[in-house]
């Protein structure tokens, strides 16, 4: 803590000087409220939307709203708001960040401010992450609201629009981050009104906000069609792929070799720089593409796809790892949230990398797909009036939060002081050496009945650790990308006395790990990380897990200098300097300057992450600045707006612009070029014969105003052919919105050619 703090107290402890005497008001209401009976603490929500239609504002029903909630989750759930929670409402209400650590309830938290915020009537959205919290969060908490006279939908993948517009027509809707933007998504893709789904963007409070709009947001929402592409390519990609050598180098220059001018001397066919996720080929690699694929060179224009699409190849063999960045299920490609270790239904990695990694695993080769609607998750959640969110760990991100979102994030002390041990780092030479330690610190603790969670950050890793324990005879469960459907009951059962659970990242967050009293004799939960994260967000994540509403327990990481970390980021001086002490590999490693080390490389990746991001928001803000300008457009089309007169200026201003391009006032009459005239307006205005030069018309205006008045006779006669006008109405307003379409598509191409790069990092 810095002098300023020390002396002030931090932004959060300031700012909840404010909240504490409002809080003071909701407790002090507890009694009255007790007395009402449940018709009469019913009819509180009308009261409160009639005061709103006299004048009064949310802020100032607050309290007393606040302290309706309260005694509804009493009497509908049995469960009372602690003071902390009440707190936390406030936050979310203002439209702030609550960062309140694991197990302090979040979820009761979110019924305050939706049940305050759905009595305007516009909706509410509770965002989760994925379907079972949804899910159970509306079946949850929905019985306070529906207690209290509002109304609660839940919006799934398997819902049909039917089900999705009934729901988001609720005062309070639980929601995916993914379902609801690609909602928007076809929302602005829709022909008729009557498909729209969603409502305005008033209000949304997004849970585990830190996963959402941090870990989330370095890959875009994007709806696709099928494209017409062949897949051959990727195939024999594929196989030329297997057959080159990778090198020995990263590709990178050091700061030295930069100055002296030295050039890298390279071998094998391509070179792999892991910290920076490029393949680069070789001049040997380039020689053997061009006889593979019986060309002469390789950088000529026309070869530019064959050149794109080997580096895919090789990305996908040496970058993109199976049970780490994607699983295989069901003959299908399915990416895996690098961050919680879930799988991201309906996402692909763009630019064909996806068909790239379909090739390597000899599955089905999906055509590579057109992009017809696209934004980012920053840019979407950016476009509600009011939005909160809610985490256990998002201090470390608050630049992020403030510069992106303009949300500030706020502090909520714990109901029960923290008792959770948090042991230094144990650090080991090699990383058989470092899961000899982790299994036989499991074996320890299972022997005295202890419940151990061990947190992995791949896939690969949870069931290595899971063979370990087998061979020493642990029971134990493993909860990864593979078994997600199980993520809730697994985790649910994590604090049981002796239970050993394996789990890739913070897989089964929105759930509360709860102790039994044998757990709780035996030392509580006990966390063991195998590895430290590339984000200490999510470190802390883990750690989290322990210690909820004052439990006891303990967290220690076991790390080696030979995970992708250390060897990628860590100080090479340094890790040759361990390396060279002369430890055997089953010895722990304790030094201060190792710490540092470690969490420099965090803050290195965690830089690195917040620009890739920042940068992806940027591009996207072109983008995004005419997404906002044609889908105002397309709701004036879709809203049923008589289109007449817009057509009207359409053919009036094509007239004009297509004779300003041919036709120079300075030209004689004589010399215009009536032929290329004709070629710009005959394919789009059919007059049924060429315009030609007439003895009449000497200026430029004069050949404007004779063009104008055929094209709108040829309109109106067209339109007189329908008996009802408003059948050419209709025929308008579709084709107009298929021609926008078209014509944002193509933008969209050529904006994402800039981006696509970016967001392939990942």
């Amino acid at each position: 803590m810095g002098f300023i703090e020390k002396i002030f107290g931090t932004h959060s402890e300031r700012e909840l000087k404010y909240i504490y005497p409002v809080v003071d008001k909701i407790e002090a209401m507890r009694d009255e409220m007790m007395a009402l009976t449940d018709e009469e603490l019913k009819d509180k929500t009308r009261q409160f939307k009639e005061r709103l239609s006299k004048g009064e504002t949310l802020d100032d029903l607050l309290p007393e709203a606040f302290a309706v909630v309260r005694e509804g989750a009493r009497r509908a759930l049995g469960m009372e708001h602690y003071r902390v929670q009440l707190i936390g409402g406030i936050v979310l209400h203002q439209g702030r960040i609550a960062e309140m650590k694991t197990g302090e309830g979040k979820t009761l938290v979110s019924t305050l401010p939706a049940y305050l915020n759905a009595l305007t009537g516009e909706g509410v959205l509770i965002v989760t992450v994925n379907d079972y919290l949804a899910h159970r969060d509306a079946e949850w908490m929905g019985k306070v609201h529906e207690f209290l006279g509002l109304s609660v939908g839940v919006v799934l993948n398997s819902n049909t629009p039917e089900e999705r517009q009934k729901a988001y027509r609720c005062d309070i809707t639980y929601v995916t981050n993914n379902e609801l933007g690609f909602d928007y998504l076809r929302d602005n893709m829709a022909i008729y009104k009557e498909q729209l789904v969603l409502r305005d963007l008033k209000y949304c409070i997004i849970d585990e906000v830190d996963s959402v709009l941090i870990d989330e947001a370095r890959t875009p929402l994007i709806i696709s069609g099928q494209g017409n592409k062949s897949t051959r390519l990727y195939e024999a990609c594929d196989i030329l792929a297997r057959q080159l050598k990778r090198g020995s180098g990263d590709g990178e220059l050091s700061k030295m070799d930069a100055i002296m001018g030295n050039e890298i001397e390279e071998d094998g066919d391509f070179i792999v720089n892991e910290k920076d996720k490029i393949v680069n080929l070789t001049a040997e690699g380039v020689s053997k593409v061009e006889r593979f694929f019986n060309i002469e060179n390789l950088a000529d224009p026309e070869n530019l796809e064959i050149q794109h699409n080997i580096i895919l190849a090789l990305r996908a063999h040496n970058l993109m790892f199976r049970d780490q960045d994607y699983v295989v299920k069901d003959d299908q490609v399915l990416i895996v949230d690098e961050f919680t270790g879930r799988i991201m239904p309906g996402r692909r990695f763009s630019d064909g990398l996806h068909q790239a990694i379909e090739a390597k695993e000899h599955v089905k080769v999906k055509r590579e797909s057109k992009t017809l609607a696209t934004i980012t998750f920053q840019n979407f959640f950016n476009k509600f009036e009011k939005k909160a969110g809610m985490t256990g760990t998002a201090l470390t991100e608050e630049k992020e939060f403030r510069e992106i979102y303009n949300l500030d994030v706020i502090e909520i002390p714990t109901n029960k002081p923290i008792a959770r041990v948090d042991y230094d780092d144990a650090v080991y030479k090699t990383r058989r050496g470092k899961l000899n330690a982790v299994v036989n610190e499991v074996v320890r603790a299972h022997e005295k009945g202890q419940p151990v969670l061990v947190g992995t950050i791949t896939i690969e890793a949870s069931e290595e650790v899971s063979a370990l324990l087998k061979k020493r005879g642990v029971p134990h469960k493993v909860l990864n990308a593979k078994f997600h459907e199980m993520e809730a009951e697994i985790v649910a059962e994590a604090g049981r006395h002796g239970a050993v659970t394996i789990a890739t990242n913070m897989a089964g967050r929105g759930t509360d790990i709860k102790l039994d009293e044998e757990a709780i004799a035996a030392g509580g939960l006990k966390i063991i990380g195998t590895e430290r994260h590339e984000s200490r967000r999510i470190d802390n994540q883990l750690r989290g897990r322990a210690g909820r509403q004052g439990d006891v327990g303990e967290s220690r990481f076991y790390i080696s200098l030979e995970d992708d970390l250390m060897r990628l980021f860590g100080s090479e001086r340094l890790i040759s300097m361990f390396q060279a002490l002369g430890v055997s590999e089953d010895e722990q490693i304790e030094h201060k300057m190792l710490s540092s080390a470690i969490e420099k490389a965090q803050k290195k990746i965690e830089t690195n992450h917040y620009g890739i991001r920042k940068n992806l928001l940027e591009y996207d803000q072109v983008m995004n600045e005419q997404r906002e300008i044609i889908y105002a457009e397309r709701r004036k089309v879709l809203n049923g707006d008589n289109m007449r007169n817009s057509i009207y200026k359409m053919l009036t201003d094509f007239v004009d612009n297509s004779v300003d391009s041919c036709i120079s006032d300075e030209v004689p009459a004589a010399e215009w070029d009536y032929e290329a005239l004709n070629e710009l307006i005959i394919p789009v205005i059919p007059l049924g014969s060429y315009i030609k030069p007439s003895n009449d018309i000497k200026k430029k205006d004069q050949l404007k105003q004779v063009i104008k008045e055929k094209a709108v006779k040829l309109y109106e006669d067209k339109e007189a052919e329908f008996l009802e006008p408003e059948h050419i109405r209709e025929l308008e307003r579709i084709i107009l919105l298929k021609v926008i379409d078209r014509k944002w598509m193509v933008s969209v191409f050529r904006l994402m050619d800039r981006e696509i790069r970016l967001w392939n990092i990942r």
